[in-house]
């Protein structure tokens, strides 16, 4: 029995890290906190295989009986968040495709970008997008630093919703102004609290808003600084 839980996890490690490898999002599921369907604390063993999931990769881990027709839906639910909350503050960063060739320059900003931010101190990053692509790639590197995926599009946000460690902010642009839009964006930031004066955030967009794919543009700014820079 033992021999098989081990091949088991074994198993859903490599199957994660070849997900990632080709930049597929990652769910797991299935009997994630089975024991709460009767019973208000999961096992010991619930608790480590979702934390084992989390550090192996996983973008989502969902719950399926346990929240339908378990006894404790909301308990579940809590307990799966604080789990997956504690594991993620001890994921590693991440060396995912250093050695890489890519083929597109929007997938090239967003490895820098990442890059960067895991050796500059950056506390958010800001991604314009159309489709979410720039945000997948960005999720696929193990960070810390959350990833704000700016959109007018609500097919978008809910998309990247699945991906770890972005959130869906909506956002038009309304300016051509470079500087205006910069601006827009940490002027958000601020909004839901998520920087302060000082902190660096890193910025991607495109020189041709509102079209698929053209992301080339990544841009470091210093809070506070961006409302002198505007002034100008």
């Amino acid at each position: 029995m033992k021999l098989a839980m081990r091949n088991c996890q074994q198993c859903k490690k490599r199957l994660i890290s070849r997900a990632r490898e080709l930049n597929s999002v990652v769910i797991t599921a299935t009997q994630m906190m089975q024991s709460m369907i009767e019973h208000p604390i999961p096992t010991r063993a619930e608790v480590f295989d979702v934390a084992n999931a989390v550090l192996d990769g996983t973008d989502a881990v969902m719950l399926s009986a346990e929240s339908s027709i378990g006894r404790y839906p909301v308990k579940v639910v809590e307990a799966l968040d604080r789990i997956c909350i504690e594991a993620e503050k001890g994921t590693t960063r991440s060396g995912h495709r250093l050695d890489s060739v890519f083929g597109r320059v929007d997938e090239a900003i967003a490895m820098a970008a990442m890059y960067t931010a895991n050796h500059l101190g950056v506390k958010a990053i800001a991604a314009l997008t159309e489709t979410g692509s720039t945000v997948k790639w960005m999720s696929r590197i193990r960070s810390g630093i959350p990833i704000y995926a700016m959109t007018r599009f609500a097919p978008t946000r809910r998309k990247v919703k699945l991906f770890r460690g972005a959130y869906p902010v909506s956002f038009d642009v309304a300016s051509t102004d470079m500087h205006e839009v910069n601006y827009e964006v940490i002027e958000e930031l601020l909004r839901r609290g998520t920087v302060r004066n000082g902190d660096l955030v890193i910025i991607t967009k495109g020189d041709r808003s509102g079209v698929e794919g053209q992301t080339n543009i990544m841009k470091i700014m210093r809070v506070g600084e961006h409302r002198l820079l505007n002034e100008d």
